[in-house]
Parts: C-alpha cells; sequence; structure tokens
C-alpha cells in the first residue's frame, strides 16, 4: 500500500495488457466511437513540445493510444464523468459528489469517503496499491485453482485481460477488450458473443446499459441486470461450466451477473458439488452462503419489495430487459451479487452499497435499503 489517496493516484502507469480501443462516446445513449480519431490516438505522442497521453507518467503508449484504462477512466478529478470537447468518459476513480453504478475506486485509496481502506474494494495495484488485507480471491473453490490465488490475486488483479473482469480472459481469441469500443453495442445486451457486444465488455455478461452510467439514477432510469430463478452447480467441465468451448475463454454459462463474479468467487453462488458446499445443497432455506440467482419469494416480507429501489438493485429472469423498470416482481426477479455490493469500490466494508453495522433487526428503523429492502419485516 502507498502513504495517501494522493500519491496512490500519481503512481497510476500504463497497463501494457489493458489497452482501450478509444475514450468517445457520441452521447451518452451510444457507448460505439465516433468522432475525430486524434481524439483517442496520436502518432508521435508529441504536440508543441507536450506529451498527448491521459497518463500521469506520459509515456507512449501501445496501439498509438492518448490513454490506457487508467489514464482515460481514473483521473482522479471532481466529476464522475469527464468531458473532452462533445463526449463524457465515466471515471472509476473521482472526488465528485455522485458516483457511477460501479463505484469509485477513491474510497480505497481515502481520495474519497471516511478513509483509506483496502476492504472497500477491489485491488488494482498502479491505481490503489496491493491490497494488505487478502491475496486470494474470498469465496474461490480449491479445485478451481482460486481460493489460493493460483491464477488470479489481489497483486494481479487488473482492469481486464487475463487476470481482469473486462474482456476476454484465458481466450484462444486473445486478451482484454482491444477493438471492443469501436464495435460497442449498448441498451439491451441479449447475445454476448464477443467483449464488445457484453454488457459493460464483461465477456459473456447479459443485461441492459444506463446510457449515462447511472449518473442520474433513479427507481425508473437504470441498469438493468439479469439473472436466475435458481443457481446452478458451476463446474470447469460440464453443461454450467464457466470455461466456453468457442475459444471465448472464462465467461458465465448462463449469462448472469451472479455467476460472473462466481468466476472467482464460486463458493458464494454453486450449489453445493463435490468440489464446494457453496450456499448448501439446494436452494431452499436454510442457506449457508446468502444466495443469489435465486427469486425473490412471493410470499411474506419479501412480497412486499415491488418499487425498484438502485440501492438494493434486483436481476431480472427470464429474457433481458428492452428498459428499465421500475417495478419489482417477487416471485421472478432474483437477488443477486450487486443487490448487496458494488464491483469497483464504495464507501463501506466489502464494497457493500451500505453501512452493514447500521442494519439493526428489531431496531425501528424507517430506512428501506440494505437488508431491509428485501426483509421488510425485521427492521
Amino acid at each position: 500500500m502507498l502513504g495517501s489517496g494522493q500519491s496512490r493516484y500519481r503512481m497510476v502507469v500504463a497497463m501494457a495488457s489493458v489497452m482501450l480501443a478509444g475514450v468517445f462516446w457520441n452521447g451518452p445513449a451510444s457507448a460505439r466511437i465516433q468522432g475525430n480519431c486524434g481524439d483517442c490516438h496520436t502518432m508521435h505522442n508529441s504536440q508543441g513540445g507536450s506529451p498527448m497521453t491521459f497518463d500521469t507518467d506520459a509515456a507512449p503508449n501501445n496501439n498509438l493510444l492518448r490513454g490506457t484504462c487508467l489514464g482515460c477512466h481514473a483521473q482522479g478529478g471532481s466529476s464522475a464523468t469527464v468531458n473532452l470537447g462533445t463526449d463524457n468518459m465515466p471515471q472509476v476513480m473521482h472526488t465528485g459528489g455522485v458516483d457511477l453504478a460501479g463505484g469509485n475506486f477513491a474510497y480505497i485509496t481515502g481520495l474519497k469517503g471516511s478513509g483509506a481502506s483496502d476492504r472497500k474494494g477491489h485491488n488494482i495495484g498502479p491505481l490503489t496499491g496491493t491490497d494488505a488485507v487478502l491475496y486470494a480471491p474470498p469465496g474461490g473453490i480449491v479445485q478451481f485453482g482460486h481460493d489460493d490465488g493460483l491464477n488470479v490475486n489481489t497483486n494481479n488483479l487488473s482492469c481486464a485481460g487475463t487476470n481482469g473482469c473486462h474482456g476476454y480472459r484465458y481466450s484462444s481469441r486473445g486478451e482484454g477488450i482491444g477493438g471492443s469500443h469501436h464495435r460497442n453495442v449498448d441498451g439491451q445486451i441479449a447475445n454476448p458473443t464477443e467483449p464488445a457486444d457484453s454488457y459493460r465488455f464483461l465477456m459473456g455478461v447479459k443485461g441492459y446499459e444506463s446510457g449515462d452510467w447511472e449518473e442520474t439514477v433513479s427507481s425508473s432510469s437504470h441498469n438493468e441486470y439479469f439473472g436466475l430463478t435458481a443457481p446452478v452447480a458451476l463446474g470447469c467441465s460440464n453443461a454450467t461450466s464457466c470455461h466456453t468451448s468457442d475459444g471465448a475463454g472464462v465467461a458465465p454459462p448462463d449469462g448472469t451477473m451472479s455467476q460472473f463474479c462466481a468466476t472467482c468467487h464460486g463458493n458464494f453462488h454453486t450449489v453445493a458439488t463435490d468440489s464446494s458446499d457453496g450456499i448448501g445443497t439446494d436452494t431452499m432455506s436454510p442457506f449457508i452462503r446468502h444466495p443469489t440467482d435465486l427469486a425473490l419469494p412471493a410470499t411474506g416480507e419479501y412480497a412486499q419489495y415491488t418499487v425498484y429501489d438502485p440501492a438494493s438493485p434486483v436481476a431480472r429472469t427470464g429474457s433481458v430487459p428492452a428498459a428499465p423498470s421500475g417495478t419489482v416482481s417477487p416471485g421472478s426477479d432474483a437477488v443477486m451479487c450487486l443487490s448487496c455490493h458494488v464491483a469497483h469500490a464504495s464507501n463501506y466494508s466489502s464494497m457493500l452499497r451500505w453501512d452493514y453495522s447500521q442494519m439493526v433487526a428489531g431496531g425501528g428503523q424507517t430506512a428501506t435499503a440494505g437488508c431491509f429492502a428485501c426483509h421488510t419485516t425485521k427492521d
């Protein structure tokens, strides 16, 4: 770990394995790159004696790009988006008051929030420093080689590629997201075949992308996530394997967000197998770990969660929505990993969307977020 949030930010360096194919979007509703080539690329990395890169180290980037993932999307400024002409670039590290859907790495470094802590998010070494608390992914499965950090660990975690989340991972087609910005499909993502047509470049994930990355989120304007009514028994070589047969590498077999998270954190998703005790032996309560990709019951306390709360999102089952909905349907809509956590980092331990220490059963609270969004009678 580095000394302070500002110091960590100054240590951002080019990540050679993760090359962007551009930075501009033609308005918030379209993420496909359009515009002048010089907005994203530079022939000589020099103009008027000054470097042309967005990265703090000013070194030239592969593919003649002006920025790496971090140089473009983690500039550490005061806004959740950066406008460099006519379009905005979403920021995953900034000091602004509004965070985008994935969260904000600035909470890890202390650049924003209640103080620096490795427990607040995923550590990307060049951006936040390596993790002093964890090494292997929590919830990993021994036989999958993840629990001991054999494949992915907190010292090698990156934005994309083999040791990251975005783009191809362990794929014969290559690694990372090279070229994806030019081919990106946004809005409804129902048939992912490559990073460019996968939800947020997460290979194989289905969903609906909010046009402004949830900068102006509400019950009727938000991302939509895809899920299952019951989790499956994930494996390495069966019909529910995370390893694809078409050369695409590691991807969720059914395209759900929770299955994607489970490619590293398998115990938190799968039902019991020979290699994992998972959430328990079946999909019925009691569970030994909180289930994901499981439909909210349509009876009892769960039936009262009917108005979509962006602080406690649900996944849609059956088909991928073509537009956001402000309605929650117990019995079909499902709890998922992102119902409780954000993907990058939050101001709370374990990347939670809310302060778990304030979830007090029987406390007579008026808040309906957090645990009580679903467990409506326990506050």
